[in-house]
């Protein structure tokens, strides 16, 4: 005969079960892209699809504060590049991008560089939306066939809160940011 307690646990464990499985599902479900989810001005054209999707667990972005460009006396952050490992969904290196020229490289030392297309807004404190056209990829593997890259799920990256004066040109701030790389072929 069951206990009143081993009645009441029973259902308990299989709704904690189902909420688990659920909240399991739901995970690997958000970290799918969504090629709607974006802004319609770095949306990919039709007849590509996804190729590979990485994302920056450990991305930075170095500013340098200069003197602005056609404002004498005037001073400002001037980004001077990136440097990040791209990790797959599971969370393994898979590859670097780096800069300048903007470079995403390959763990297999295939890697390519892009031209910009298109930029859009992706809320405040971080960098915007971004599509690139990608220039032929060198060597073959990975970035072989790629048409064009997204930067989506921004976090952070803009240019230093630190003024930018004449007291402190040529100083250098990197900057954290995170961002998903969606390549397409």
């Amino acid at each position: 005969m069951k206990t009143l307690s081993a009645c009441i646990l029973a259902p308990v464990g299989l709704i904690t079960s189902a909420l688990l499985l659920t909240a399991c599902g739901s995970m690997n479900k958000s970290q799918h892209f969504n090629p709607m989810s974006v802004p319609e001005t770095i949306r990919v054209p039709a007849g590509n699809k996804v190729a590979w999707e990485t994302t920056t667990g450990r991305g930075q972005i170095t500013y340098e504060c200069r003197d602005k460009a056609n404002a004498p006396g005037q001073t400002e952050w001037v980004f001077v590049g990136p440097q990040a490992d791209l990790m797959d969904r599971s969370g393994k290196k898979v590859g670097t991008y780096y800069g300048p020229p903007a470079t995403w490289e390959a763990m297999d030392g295939s890697k390519l560089t892009a031209t910009q297309l298109a930029v859009a807004p992706a809320g405040e404190g971080n960098l915007p939306y971004q599509l690139v056209k990608a220039n032929p990829a060198m060597g073959s593997g990975a970035m072989s066939g790629v048409t064009y890259i997204q930067r989506v799920a921004l976090k952070g990256g803009v240019a230093p809160a630190m003024a930018c004066t004449a007291g402190n040109k040529g100083q250098r701030q990197i900057v954290m940011y995170q961002a998903d790389y969606i390549f397409w072929k």
